[in-house]
């Protein structure tokens, strides 16, 4: 793994507001005549799963190449790597559709072994599957690399960090399917931080796992490796065994302070904030050292000593559940 010493990678500066008219394609420029390549694969696998291409264009902004195609709603499924839907969404959604009449947000859809997947579209195909509709409109594009690129693409419904977290762990075991070869720092455009991954393992083995109040420390102190996906996910695995382990003992602590007559949804915060010494050092140090030394102020924990002014001067922080 990378040393902590090593910042963070810097979040990508939002481009500057562009002159009007100065990027992409005039509407005549997007006329797309003839297919070819990764576009003809694609339009071949939509007729093969009994779908129909209604059009094809080359996006105005990159020249991309795309497809307007109807699918039938069996042959299309969520990418196997992203959020859990929402029941109460999809469900509130079916009813808007349902009220309207009409589908009017194509999902994205790129070939996958037994039809299509989307990216970006699972709420909508649930809404859809909850009507009983045979087929979905779908923008199809013809390269894979999409699909990975859910966290930009997803803007159905705003991800919490547990959301975020799990579907980047998922992103990273199908990326080292598919590449391999490749080292983590490589892929960290599709992960955004390095800590999604090691948060999503620790929601992966409890689901109630109180992130927030972990992960401004963990992703400080968290870079991306040079080392292939697998190698760099066994040291993910371990930090994550190391923070359940530590969450566990911070439990015990918050359930003492209940005892005592505590009630407060931000007493995990209280505890760990108390026991976290990172704002007062000058270097930063390992992820390891620092959460062995976390634990070892935890378990010397004196509740007694606790008073209801420390918590509420402690101005909370994350809450213990999100």
């Amino acid at each position: 793994m990378a040393k902590a010493t090593m910042r963070r990678m810097p979040a990508r500066k939002r481009p500057r507001k562009a002159k009007a008219g100065t990027r992409g394609a005039v509407p005549s420029d997007t006329v797309l005549p003839e297919l070819s390549g990764e576009c003809l694969a694609a339009k071949e696998a939509v007729e093969r799963c009994g779908g129909v291409v209604a059009g094809q264009y080359l996006d105005p902004l990159g020249g991309q190449p795309l497809l307007v195609a109807v699918l039938p709603l069996e042959k299309v499924e969520p990418t196997p790597f992203q959020r859990d839907v929402s029941d109460a969404h999809h469900k509130r959604l079916a009813d808007v559709l349902d009220r309207t009449g009409i589908f009017l947000d194509p999902i994205i859809a790129i070939r996958a072994p037994s039809g299509f997947w989307t990216p970006n579209g699972g709420h909508r195909l649930a809404a859809m599957r909850r009507l009983g509709a045979k087929s979905i409109t779908a923008l199809v594009v013809p390269k894979r690399e999409v699909a990975w690129q859910i966290l930009a693409l997803n803007t159905e419904k705003a991800h919490n960090l547990k959301d975020k977290s799990l579907e980047v762990l998922r992103i990273s075991r199908h990326l080292m399917e598919e590449r391999v070869d490749k080292s983590e720092k490589e892929c960290g455009y599709y992960f955004e931080e390095p800590s999604f991954i090691i948060m999503g393992l620790c929601y992966e083995q409890n689901a109630r796992f109180s992130g927030g109040v972990y992960h401004s420390f963990v992703r400080r102190l968290t870079a991306f490796s040079d080392v292939a996906l697998a190698q760099a996910l066994k040291g993910h695995e371990r930090h994550a065994a190391m923070l359940l382990e530590l969450d566990q003992k911070v439990g015990e602590i918050v359930q003492k302070l209940k005892a005592r007559g505590f009630v407060s949804p931000y007493l995990k915060s209280f505890v760990v904030a108390r026991a976290n010494p990172l704002r007062f050092m000058k270097e930063l140090p390992e992820l390891d050292d620092l959460l062995k030394t976390i634990r070892t102020k935890v378990e010397r924990f004196n509740v007694e000593k606790v008073k209801q002014e420390d918590i509420v001067a402690s101005g909370g922080g994350a809450p213990d559940e999100e």
